[in-house]
């Protein structure tokens, strides 16, 4: 499996996800959407929505990981090689590098051109909160914030779950994902409604997340940048984020690059207050920017040559 993971990865390094062609992710999204106006009412008391919601999200990551287990199957046999390609195209579409990065950078590249209506356009695309009346420095925490915790759930995680349980386990970690990004909110529509998607989701990157503060220490050995820091930091404020799994990347990557994340964010012209996360006292840039696309793309082939030494590791032990 692991040589399936390492060649899905290089695909998406190098093509990412073609438009053209339709998208598990998007299709999963479509399904969730339809989903939710065909059984969603908001009349129903909350231990209703709560089972409603609980019945969505079993059926939908259920039917993502059955189908993709039914496509893997069926093509293993027409013949045996056709399966394993077909299973490196599925689970290359469940790792983001590329499309984190290249988001990122077009962030960067606006705010490179000191144009900061088209740096608010392209961050808006990677986050949720409001981005109408960003000043440059919200810019750059924004884009920041949303590497560090994508670095979870669009590149160590899937990997992961890749080398668990092949395409079919990491498609059903998307769904997971994809159902907390639509309907896992707090807010009154969805906070009974999305919560067996909110929780679910939590479950599901309770451990990568952890895991992602040694892999991006790790990384930021190779990029030259403070490893200590950046497990101290996580230790000391990676708790702090309303996420109970956003916050060890972010404060992971703060330590790092050294600078303080965190503080206030409009959600539909609703101001929401985070602590700080970090030390750093300088001015936030479109450099630091750089520095954490380095840190994240570093941690990610960390990532499938530290699973390649863990599965030698235990191949050598239960060899002994």
């Amino acid at each position: 499996m692991w040589d399936q993971v390492a060649l899905a990865y290089i695909i998406d390094l190098a093509f990412g996800d073609p438009r053209k062609i339709p998208h598990p992710v998007v299709l999963i999204g479509r399904l969730i959407s339809y989903l939710e106006k065909l059984v969603f009412n908001d009349k129903l008391n909350w231990l209703l929505k709560r089972y409603i919601g609980t019945v969505v999200v079993v059926f939908v990551v259920g039917i993502s990981a059955s189908i993709t287990w039914g496509i893997v199957y069926m093509a293993t046999l027409v013949q045996e090689r056709l399966g394993f390609v077909v299973s490196i195209l599925l689970i290359s579409t469940t790792i983001a590098t590329k499309g984190l990065m290249d988001s990122a950078k077009n962030v960067a590249v606006s705010l490179g051109k000191k144009s900061l209506g088209e740096a608010r356009e392209k961050v808006s695309l990677i986050v949720g909160r409001d981005t109408g009346n960003m000043k440059r420095r919200d810019i750059v925490r924004a884009t920041i914030e949303s590497v560090a915790e994508n670095s979870v759930d669009g590149v160590i995680a899937p990997i992961i779950y890749a080398l668990i349980g092949g395409p079919s386990l990491a498609m059903a970690y998307k769904a997971i994902n994809t159902l907390d990004s639509m309907i896992g909110y707090k807010n009154e529509r969805y906070k009974d409604f999305g919560w067996a998607a909110a929780r679910l989701d939590d479950i599901a990157n309770y451990i990568p997340a952890r895991l992602s503060v040694l892999i991006l220490a790790i990384a930021a050995i190779v990029c030259r940048k403070n490893a200590l820091k950046a497990i101290k930091t996580a230790i000391k404020d990676g708790r702090k984020h309303a996420s109970v799994n956003s916050g060890w990347p972010e404060a992971a990557v703060a330590g790092a690059v050294g600078v303080r994340l965190g503080g206030t964010n409009y959600y539909a012209g609703v101001p929401r207050k985070s602590d700080p996360i970090g030390y750093g006292k300088g001015a936030l840039t479109a450099r630091n920017i750089e520095e954490v696309i380095w840190i994240v793309f570093v941690a990610s082939a960390i990532t499938i040559l530290l699973s390649k030494a863990v599965i030698f590791a235990f191949s050598y032990v239960k060899g002994l």
